[in-house]
């Protein structure tokens, strides 16, 4: 509701400021925020100050003649009901504070709408692909890939939500020199079993997962002896390490509860022939050179700092070249908008893949690529060390296995996605209001045992005709419940979930101050059934946000 009051506001004030200062062209344009404290009111616009320098006078005064004329065309429209007043607040901010009826039409939305409260009605339903995880399956997945998989999937169930056509994409890069080096590790290990002593390679995989691997492969092939090991041709060891480690992987994600609606892989999409024929391609149109025995890329010609190579002088293709036929893929199936989640360490990737993209012809503004920063595991108040190659780190399963899911997928969600994340899994196990996840879920099972007293005197919820909800513990939960919507949009416009898990901590909070103020079941029936009303309205917010996180809101805890 406050979404829609926003929009018609920001009409009002630009009509204000065109019969304000009529020769001000081009006007800039009208913004409102929540005050962070009350006091300033439930929305605020900084307009004046943006027009001190245009003309020239001081912001308070700005702000105290364009008011007048704000006051007058809220006076002659329906916001008329929605409005209370209108103040001025140095340094030149314009405050407006709502009407009771303001708050209660918030609170009759969300009761209407239910599942469906803070949904975004977006113009146009336009195709969007995120593509996240996509880890090497060269060994299970790492706490970097957890925190991809959550951030991706809750932004996955937000867009959606927003109104958006999602397809959730896993790319299995199952070529290269890390599936070479995956083969040969499993193959030495398996020589290991055999009692051949062998010198393994630095570079090798060396978690005991391999060994796993080796004495799975040695048991599936029926291999007695090193004799009938050193048959097996070296592809054979890297087929069979890549299906198993992406069963380990699909595995993991659907108890993650990360599913994926294409599983895209490199050896099928970015074969020699298609790789050659997209080279093809971009040197016909003069993008891609030939120097020194290699095929150059003309990146710079959109941005690139320098070109690069796509083919080197041994004939074998650079990382790159396989990504440009991939990308090529992705915008002929007729996505509007490409997402890709990377790693910090892919961050001088961005402007040669876009590059590419410009140079396929395609819009490079339609490559959107989000950093997910890497987390740090704590255990005990220390950091957790982590290498990959050598198998020591803490993997999605174990923090799956020692705080749960929900848990888990809430606290990789509790920063920013550019920020680097420290993960406190004494934290997440306790069960206390210190635990947010815990915060949040105890707030929505409370509601359902408030609703189990209620039915014992058989109270129901009201739809409409609020008038008793005038406490400011009330008024404080209805505002709050009010900038759902306003969240969503952030999250979308931010592409970052992480507004949404902060905003049910404040949801929580809002709620919990105003239980342990205020009894919801009294003698006094109706105001009983407007408070059941205003909870549900809550419970609503909140099951609906930790459904789109991916985490469960328990009816009983």
């Amino acid at each position: 509701m406050l979404t829609d009051l926003r929009i018609k506001l920001q009409a009002a004030i630009q009509k204000s400021l065109s019969e304000f200062s009529p020769s001000l062209n081009p006007q800039p344009e009208i913004t409102l925020e929540i005050p962070a404290e009350k006091v300033h009111g439930e929305l605020s616009t900084n307009v004046a100050m943006r027009l001190t320098k245009i003309l020239k006078k001081d912001p308070v005064s700005i702000a105290n003649d364009l008011s007048l004329f704000i006051k007058k065309n809220i006076a002659k429209g329906s916001l008329k009901e929605k409005i209370r007043s209108v103040e001025v607040k140095k340094p030149g901010f314009i405050n407006f504070f709502l009407t009771e009826s303001a708050f209660y039409s918030i609170l009759e939305e969300a009761l209407k709408d239910g599942k469906d409260y803070g949904r975004l009605k977006v113009k146009e339903r336009k195709k969007i692909q995120i593509e996240f995880v996509s880890a090497n399956p060269t060994g299970p997945l790492s706490v970097a890939h957890a925190r991809q998989a959550a951030v991706g999937d809750a932004l996955s169930n937000i867009l959606k939500f927003a109104g958006y056509d999602v397809t959730k994409e896993f790319y299995v890069n199952d070529e290269g020199n890390q599936i070479n080096i995956l083969g040969r590790s499993i193959e030495l290990r398996a020589r290991e079993i055999f009692k051949e002593k062998i010198e393994f390679p630095e570079d090798g995989y060396q978690g005991d997962y391999i060994r796993d691997i080796a004495g799975e492969f040695i048991s599936r092939h029926k291999i007695k002896n090193l004799g009938g090991l050193s048959k097996e041709p070296p592809l054979a060891f890297q087929q069979f390490g890549v299906e198993y480690l992406l069963g380990v992987i699909k595995e993991e994600l659907k108890d993650f509860g990360v599913h994926f609606d294409v599983w895209s892989h490199q050896s099928k999409i970015a074969t020699v022939k298609n790789t050659e024929a997209v080279l093809a391609f971009l040197k016909k149109k003069d993008f891609v050179y030939e120097k020194d025995g290699a095929s150059w890329f003309k990146s710079t010609a959109f941005g690139d700092d320098k070109d690069r190579v796509v083919k080197k002088s041994d004939g074998s293709f650079t990382y790159l070249a396989p990504d440009i036929v991939y990308h090529k893929n992705k915008f002929e199936r007729g996505f509007n908008t490409v997402i890709n989640m990377w790693g910090p360490d892919h961050h001088g990737y961005i402007p040669r893949l876009k590059a590419a993209v410009a140079a396929l012809g395609f819009d490079q503004n339609a490559l959107e690529v989000i950093i997910v920063q890497l987390a740090t595991i704590f255990r005990d108040g220390k950091p957790l060390s982590m290498s990959t190659r050598r198998g020591q780190y803490i993997s999605l399963r174990e923090v799956m296995e020692e705080v749960g899911v929900g848990a888990a997928r809430f606290f990789f969600l509790m920063r920013h996605t550019s920020a680097h994340l420290d993960f406190d899994l004494e934290l997440a196990k306790k069960e206390t209001p210190e635990n947010p996840v815990y915060y949040v879920q105890y707030a929505h099972a409370r509601i359902h045992s408030i609703f189990d007293v209620a039915a014992e005197s058989k109270l129901k919820t009201k739809e409409s005709g609020f008038a008793l909800l005038r406490e400011e513990e009330e008024l404080d939960l209805m505002k709050k419940i009010g900038i759902f919507p306003d969240v969503i949009d952030a999250c979308v416009r931010e592409r970052d979930p992480f507004s949404l898990g902060t905003y049910l901590m404040e949801v929580a909070n809002c709620f919990h101050k105003f239980y342990d103020k205020h009894r919801v079941v009294t003698d006094n029936k109706e105001l009983s059934r407007e408070r059941l009303s205003l909870i549900d309205a809550a419970r609503i917010v909140l099951s609906n946000g930790l459904t789109l996180l991916g985490v469960k809101a328990p009816t009983k805890m």
